[in-house]
C-alpha cells in the first residue's frame, strides 16, 4: 500500500498543469523582452517612447475623423438604409443629430487610421527586430486592417440584415427608431466584432513572443469555445441562437486560423 501511494506521487508530481506552462512561457517572454530592450536606456527612455508612439496614432485618429466629416451624410444616408432611410429616424433632443454625426465620423476615422495605430503598437511591442523580422510591421499593418474591415463587413452585410428587422417587428409593435440609438447600436456592434477579427493577429504576436504554442491552444479547444460563446452572446444584439450562432462560427475559424499561425510563427 505505501508503494502504490509513492508511485502515485511521483506521477502527480511529474504532471505539468496547464497553468504551469503559461508561466514558464511568460518567463521566457520576459527574459526575452529583457535581451531586447536596450538596457542603457532608463526606464523613463522607454515610458516616453511609448508617449511618442501613443501620441502619433491619437493623431492620426484625429485627422483621419476630421476627413470623415466630409463625407459623414453620405455615411449616415448609408448606415440607415436597413431601416428604411433617415426618413425612418425620429430625433426627439436638440443634440441628437449632431451626436450621430460625430458618431459616425469617429468610426469611420478610426477604421482609415487603423493602419498607423497598428504599426505604432508593432513598433513598441516589438523591439529589437533584427534582420528578416523586419518585415513583421509591413506584414502585421495590412493584416490588421484587413481583418478589422472583414469584421466591419460582416457585420454590415451578415449580422445587420438578420438584426434589424427581428429587434424592429418583434412583438408586432410599431417602432420609432431613435437616430442616437440606432447608429449606436450599429457603430457598436461593427466596432466590437471588428475588433474580435483581429484574433489571429493578436495569437500570432503572442506565439511569437512565446507567450503561447499552436499546442497549447489546441489542447486548450475546449475553453477556448466556450470563452468564444461568452463573447458572441456579449456582442450579439438580439437573444436568439441563429444571431449568435452567426457570430459564433466565424469566430472559431479564426481562432482554428490563429492555431496554423501560432504554428507557422514558432521558433525552430
Amino acid at each position: 500500500m505505501a508503494r502504490k501511494i509513492k508511485l502515485f506521487r511521483r506521477k502527480k508530481e511529474g504532471v505539468v498543469r496547464p497553468w504551469q506552462k503559461y508561466l514558464k512561457a511568460f518567463g521566457r517572454a520576459h527574459s526575452k523582452a529583457k535581451k531586447e530592450l536596450d538596457p542603457s536606456k532608463p526606464l523613463l527612455q522607454h515610458l516616453n517612447e511609448l508617449r511618442q508612439r501613443l501620441f502619433k496614432a491619437l493623431l492620426a485618429l484625429v485627422l483621419t475623423t476630421v476627413l470623415s466629416f466630409s463625407v459623414a451624410g453620405e455615411l449616415i444616408d448609408f448606415l440607415s438604409a436597413p431601416i428604411g432611410g433617415r426618413e425612418a429616424l425620429v430625433s426627439i433632443e436638440v443634440t441628437e443629430n449632431i451626436g450621430i454625426f460625430m458618431r459616425v465620423s469617429i468610426l469611420s476615422g478610426l477604421i482609415l487610421g487603423m493602419p498607423v495605430v497598428v504599426y505604432q503598437v508593432f513598433r513598441f511591442v516589438l523591439p529589437g527586430l533584427k534582420g528578416k523580422e523586419r518585415i513583421w510591421p509591413m506584414v502585421g499593418v495590412p493584416f490588421a486592417t484587413i481583418l478589422f474591415a472583414t469584421g466591419v463587413a460582416f457585420t454590415w452585410y451578415i449580422m445587420i440584415p438578420a438584426a434589424v428587422p427581428y429587434l424592429i417587428n418583434f412583438l408586432d409593435i410599431t417602432t420609432q427608431v431613435r437616430p442616437s440609438n440606432y447608429f449606436e447600436f450599429i457603430t457598436k456592434l461593427m466596432f466590437w466584432i471588428g475588433l474580435a477579427f483581429e484574433m489571429p493577429l493578436v495569437v500570432m504576436v503572442l506565439a511569437r513572443l512565446e507567450f503561447v504554442t499552436a499546442k497549447q491552444l489546441l489542447g486548450g479547444w475546449r475553453y477556448a469555445f466556450v470563452g468564444i460563446a461568452v463573447v458572441a452572446a456579449a456582442i450579439t444584439p438580439t437573444v436568439d441562437p441563429v444571431n449568435m450562432g452567426l457570430v459564433m462560427l466565424p469566430l472559431i475559424a479564426l481562432y482554428l486560423i490563429s492555431v496554423l499561425l501560432a504554428a507557422l510563427v514558432r521558433k525552430k
